[in-house]
């Protein structure tokens, strides 16, 4: 009997942090709030941009970025808004920069909004709606809390641990390395990964509907995905590609979500996008 006790005490504090994604409405496991999550995450990406040569004020790349990353923001406002669900948001500080390395084709959006481009991934996005891809997709893993449950799967995984207290005092390196992971900016592998290619498939889905709401082609998802796929002569595929679906998959999935992303931009349409003005 008291190891029964023991069973159900281990396994509340999952149960009750079980939530559901927006857009989609999955059920997920999140165990950090996101106030001590985005904390954690704002210094660690002040820190990478530290490390990394960002492209200074004034750059056009920089200026596309930012352009396209407003525009994004705005759709999920209204979109939020729409739904009664701007709490949500209140976490969000929004910044996007640009690191200047021509050979690494990356992205990535950490929990609270700080977002990340290579300047090697726009070689491959070649115009201005697969950048609204590419960011899109990254947003919307922040969106949907994918850092938050990649970690939280990983406290369980990997750690052993269902407190994140613990886990900073007791291993606080591999809770940073964790938290890295989660947010994209680092390795992942293990057990996450299959996990991880579901959060890939769903950030597709939202993300295309936040570019198309925000006046971008969604049509163009899939051939950047396919020029992501070459990307590397078919040799060893780029970092960005290495828990993502399968390529042929993926853009079929894609194509066949062009018409439910047309039903967003007619319901919830972004007036102030610079793609609408």
């Amino acid at each position: 009997m008291f190891k029964k006790i023991l069973i159900v005490l281990a396994v509340m504090p999952i149960i009750f942090a079980c939530s559901k994604t927006a857009f989609t409405g999955r059920k997920q496991l999140n165990l950090i709030p996101v106030s001590t999550l985005n904390s954690m995450s704002f210094a660690e990406y002040k820190t990478y941009l530290s490390q990394n040569k960002t492209v200074p004020a004034g750059n056009k790349d920089l200026e596309l970025v930012r352009r396209v990353g407003n525009d994004l923001r705005l759709a999920t406002e209204v979109y939020f808004k729409a739904k009664k669900m701007e709490k949500e948001l209140k976490n969000f500080a929004w910044e996007f920069n640009v690191v200047d390395d021509p050979n690494t084709v990356n992205a990535f959006c950490m929990p609270g909004g700080k977002v990340v481009v290579y300047t090697g991934i726009l070689k491959v996005t070649q115009n201005e709606d697969a950048l609204a891809v590419v960011m899109g997709h990254e947003i919307a893993h922040a969106l949907a809390n994918h850092g938050n449950e990649r970690m939280s799967q990983g406290l369980v995984a990997q750690l052993g641990l269902t407190s994140l207290d613990l886990a900073l005092s007791q291993k606080p390196a591999q809770t940073r390395n964790l938290l890295l992971s989660a947010a994209g900016a680092g390795a992942q592998v293990g057990v996450l990964l299959p996990f991880s290619r579901k959060h890939e498939s769903e950030a597709d889905e939202i993300g295309l509907y936040l570019m198309t709401m925000a006046g971008y082609n969604p049509s163009e998802a899939a051939p950047f995905w396919g020029r992501m796929a070459k990307t590397g002569g078919g040799s060893r595929p780029p970092e960005f590609l290495s828990t993502h679906p399968d390529p042929v998959r993926r853009s079929k999935k894609l194509q066949e979500l062009v018409p439910k992303a047309h039903q967003y931009a007619r319901l919830y349409p972004v007036p102030g996008s610079s793609k609408r003005k």
